[in-house]
């Protein structure tokens, strides 16, 4: 008589702690790569997203319109992602968000930097946030004549060797290129609205690299952003110009938070809101203990931490303090939107772009302005405005790191982005709807020495088989990076 043997192979448990989107694409993509996988995916906070915030505020003197048109799309976090990096585009495919995708608005898109309390066209033809229209500088009020001739140096001056070049800060290096006046009145702020930090100390290496790998291929800035642009048309890119590079889904990104947590819950991953970890450890078997803060211990094969790499630095400060000390030493900023709702006809401004940038120089106290309803039109009926206003950054941050109840911040909040509003549009009529959103300790810097952070933690995390760190604290903050970075951590550890 035959025999039957039956064979059992032990199920692999996976612990993710975050719910931000990296921790959910984390959870998405390891089981993918693994089906058969025990999952749980632990948020310390009530809801999921993280920094993905979207409010759906209904307009009730919107007559004759459909209830899903007859409302606000307001994001309190980003509220575009990059379609250049693949990531965010490929997941939202995956989750069938592909038709629901909508570009930025083709027309009217103009943006402005204030200068001397007024709002000038940042020129044309910035490719790369390198200026490459000669004549659009020329014509640009925005740097003085000696600043301009300061510019056209950049096509002149020597490059830096790479022989005991080391890492410089991205003012420092723009300001070796194209001047002082340049980088201040047109890279600064533009940098400031993506990374709200202190373009003095961000680590150029970290955050715009191709800048300097300009610099010694071509030899100038500018004439490296003029090939590259070249041969971007001569491969048929320029064909598709029409295509934005911006992306969000029709509703609000958190359509893709939304459809994660049906997608995971469907495939059996264990999802846990108000769930906070206290510590991670280690058994001599190589398993990993994780502590909650209701007393419950987890076990685990492997441990996904998606967190602010101080709260990831908390959990492993008992089982690594050099580790978590590194975690610890990466600096973050603080920042806020507010967002108002106005009638069209209550504004005397026409919103004739995307918003506006502000150097740190002008000393304003907000960052920059977003017209949502002209940049994303389906944000808005017709008829209607939407305004968003940020506020904080490196350096300038006490506005948002106060010691007053977060009623009276967000109070304090809404006042600063009317005056703002007031003195640069010259709005001043009362808000439809305003919306007020504060993210402490948000944005990771990536200052100087950054690279050699990173791989001083890569070192410490091979002496820990099972532990991957995920999030926008290492090699990217956009959207499309969080997303890659849970993809790498679950092919990591699943």
């Amino acid at each position: 008589m035959e025999s039957t043997h039956k064979f059992s192979m032990a199920v692999k448990k996976i612990v993710i702690v975050g719910g931000g989107i990296s921790g959910l694409s984390a959870a998405f993509y390891a089981r993918k790569k693994d089906p058969q996988a025990s999952i749980s995916l632990l948020e310390a906070g009530p809801r999921w997203g993280g920094k993905i915030a979207t409010e759906r505020v209904p307009i009730e003197d919107a007559h004759g319109l459909a209830p899903e048109e007859a409302r606000f799309i307001i994001e309190g976090g980003p509220d575009t992602f990059l379609a250049t990096k693949p990531w965010a585009v490929a997941l939202c495919k995956e989750l069938g968000l592909g038709e629901r995708l909508h570009g930025t608005n083709p027309a009217n898109k103009s943006t402005f930097v204030l200068h001397n309390d007024r709002l000038l066209p940042l020129p044309d033809g910035l490719a790369m946030m390198i200026p490459t229209n000669v004549q659009a500088i020329l014509q640009s009020g925005l740097v003085s004549w000696p600043g301009k001739a300061r510019m056209g140096l950049d096509f002149l001056l020597p490059v830096r060797s790479a022989a005991g070049y080391t890492d410089e800060s991205l003012g420092s290096f723009v300001s070796r290129r194209l001047g002082r006046e340049a980088y201040e009145n047109l890279i600064e702020p533009l940098m400031s609205g993506i990374y709200a930090g202190d373009g003095d100390q961000l680590s150029l290496a970290s955050t715009f690299p191709y800048l300097r790998d300009l610099e010694l291929k071509y030899g100038s800035l500018a004439r490296g952003a003029l090939e590259m642009r070249r041969k971007s048309a001569a491969s048929g890119q320029a064909a598709q110009g029409s295509r934005s590079a911006f992306l969000t889904p029709t509703s609000g990104l958190i359509e893709i938070v939304e459809k994660l947590i049906e997608s995971l819950t469907t495939s059996g991953v264990d999802l846990r809101l108000n769930t906070a970890v206290k510590f991670l450890d280690r058994l001599l078997d190589s398993k990993w203990i994780v502590g909650l803060a209701s007393g419950e211990s987890l076990n685990a094969d492997a441990v996904i931490l998606a967190a602010p790499a101080y709260a990831s630095a908390e959990l492993l400060k008992g089982l690594d303090p050099a580790l978590a000390e590194r975690l610890r030493g990466i600096p973050y900023a603080s920042t806020a939107t507010v967002t108002l709702a106005y009638r069209q006809t209550d504004l005397p401004h026409p919103l004739n772009g995307y918003g506006y940038v502000i150097p740190r120089s002008e000393g304003r106290r907000a960052l920059a302005a977003t017209f949502t309803s002209t940049k994303f039109p389906h944000r808005a009926p017709q008829g209607y405005a939407l305004i968003r206003v940020f506020v904080g950054r490196a350096g300038q941050e006490s506005v948002v790191e106060t010691s007053q109840t977060e009623t009276l911040r967000a109070t304090s909040l809404r006042a600063l982005a009317r005056e703002e509003l007031a003195l640069s549009l010259g709005i001043q009529a009362e808000p439809l709807v305003s919306r007020v959103f504060m993210w402490e300790k948000a944005m990771p810097q990536y200052n100087l020495g950054h690279p050699e952070r990173l791989a001083q933690i890569d070192a410490a995390l091979e002496q820990h088989p099972g532990l991957a760190l995920a999030g926008n604290a290492y090699r990217g903050i956009g959207i499309p990076d969080c997303i890659h970075s849970g993809q790498l951590a679950a092919e990591k550890v699943a």
